[in-house]
């Protein structure tokens, strides 16, 4: 099984990046078969502006960029999506936001060409883990566990028909000791292939 592990985080050695990397070692512990990829989409400089040509793909009037049949390859080729992202301004980062605004196009996760939106991604489980600064009250006082489940996991992936199996908040991300935040990737990690079997 192979899990495709988003990344959208500008600092290499930003607690980001090291969350990915433990979720990628709990997917390696639970079977020898099992890989992962990390797409860092800023160190692979993806282009998150929705173009002209995005826009000709979503009206079937020209097919999609290179770059974007690029990242649907990437997708296809996995058993697991897994997002890893900073919480920027009670939302995803906008680059995150442009890699889906442009990947999960029209034709290839959905099909709203009739009068029906035929969801194309229902084999496709994903993973969230968000990584938000502040604690789970405050969180929790402005609805944004709620806000985040209506504008990501049902916004997208259920328009797509792609389960959403987790859908965490590792908080209080800029506190000393990230232990607790790097088990719980790790443990995120362990559990992907596992719920899947």
């Amino acid at each position: 099984m192979h899990a495709l592990i988003v990344l959208s985080h500008p600092g290499p050695t930003s607690l980001s990046h090291a969350v990915a990397g433990r979720v990628g070692e709990g997917i390696l512990q639970r079977g020898s078969g099992n890989t992962f990829e990390i797409a860092d989409l800023m160190a692979e400089g993806f282009d998150p502006r929705f173009s002209a040509g995005d826009f000709a793909a979503h009206h079937r009037e020209a097919v999609s960029p290179v770059d974007v049949v690029v990242e649907q390859a990437r997708i296809e080729q996995a058993d697991a999506l897994v997002l890893v992202f900073p919480v920027y301004w009670w939302a995803m980062p906008g680059l995150l936001k442009g890699w889906i605004d442009r990947v999960f196009a029209n034709g290839w996760a959905y099909d709203d060409s009739g009068e029906k939106v035929i969801k194309k991604l229902g084999h496709l489980p994903v993973h969230l883990v968000g990584i938000g600064g502040a604690d789970a009250g405050t969180y929790e006082r402005h609805g944004y566990f709620g806000a985040m489940k209506t504008q990501i996991d049902h916004g997208i992936f259920d328009y797509c028909g792609a389960p959403v199996v987790t859908s965490e908040l590792l908080l209080e991300s800029d506190g000393e000791d990230q232990t607790a935040n790097l088990e719980a990737a790790e443990a995120i990690g362990r559990k992907i292939f596992t719920e899947q079997k």
